[in-house]
């Protein structure tokens, strides 16, 4: 009896010890989200910071599609300026088929760029010019920092989409009111204000100029234009079957509410007959 009632008592010994750890580890996390909230109101970022511009996109809500003139104007602004820096490297040269160009064009932009490949016979690396099967080119970037690949970048971002256009369209002077209520704080030497980066600052330089392309169907080539047409083909390379899973859908919800309406009737006449007992 007396054994017993020991390892009863060790068990409830035990299963208080883990309460209580639990309820420190509750505690500790509550404080440390309620510190590091109170830290945040303080400081230039929380106050500065400003979140991602509505914008209106064709493939948005449930019959959204691609506008595929947009997907091209914004290849065109990918390939002349932000390929200095940036790769592509989960898109193949063949998937711009998707966008709207031919065969012919896209095996005669893929010859015009040059990729790494091992030769067969020494086995060294060496560069030939591209297939439509390969894939975009890495960028050598001898600059400081590494600027990051494009291709899934609209979904690495929080409301990728319209944050790539807030960020392109957002690089404007230090506000006064900033340096009055926070006068310690200085854009590095290297780096370019942008109220719409988490830290308010970043190392790469505004990269679009009103003009800076031509556009083949004539729309104007401002920054706001070249900044929604890029950032509509950036959301297409981090999710090219983006509108064919809508798509999808439609027919997916159609056939689950017939197969719920076709249960319900034959749930209804295999217990028609049936009648329910009476209670006493």
């Amino acid at each position: 009896m007396s054994q017993f009632f020991s390892i009863r008592v060790i068990g409830i010994l035990i299963g208080l010890g883990f309460t209580l750890a639990v309820l420190w580890a509750f505690g500790n996390g509550v404080v440390a989200v309620i510190s590091e909230g109170q830290l945040k109101q303080a400081t230039v970022e929380h106050e500065y910071h400003k979140k991602p511009n509505d914008y209106a996109w064709s493939f948005d809500g449930l019959l959204g599609k691609w506008d595929t003139q947009q997907l091209q104007r914004g290849f065109k602004v990918y390939d002349e300026v932000c390929a200095a820096c940036h790769g592509l490297k989960f898109v193949a040269f063949r998937d711009l088929e998707q966008i709207g160009y031919d065969e012919g064009q896209v095996k005669n932009y893929a010859a015009s760029k040059q990729v790494q490949d091992i030769d067969p016979t020494t086995r060294e690396t060496v560069t030939r010019p591209g297939l439509p099967t390969d894939y975009f080119p890495h960028v050598a970037y001898a600059g400081a920092g590494v600027p990051p690949d494009l291709s899934l970048i609209a979904k690495a971002r929080p409301d990728g989409t319209n944050y790539l256009v807030s960020l392109l369209t957002g690089y404007t002077e230090v506000p006064a009111e900033l340096k009055a209520e926070f006068p310690d704080f200085a854009v590095p030497a290297t780096g370019y204000y942008n109220p719409y980066f988490p830290n308010l600052a970043l190392s790469m330089p505004a990269p679009l100029v009103d003009g800076q392309v031509t556009y083949d169907d004539g729309t104007e080539a401002t920054v706001e234009q070249m900044s929604k047409d890029v950032a509509a083909f950036l959301t297409w390379t981090a999710e090219p079957t983006l509108v064919k899973r809508k798509q999808t859908g439609w027919p997916v919800l159609i056939f689950l509410l017939f197969a719920t309406v076709l249960a319900y009737l034959s749930k209804q006449q295999i217990w028609a007959a049936v009648k329910p007992k009476k209670r006493d």
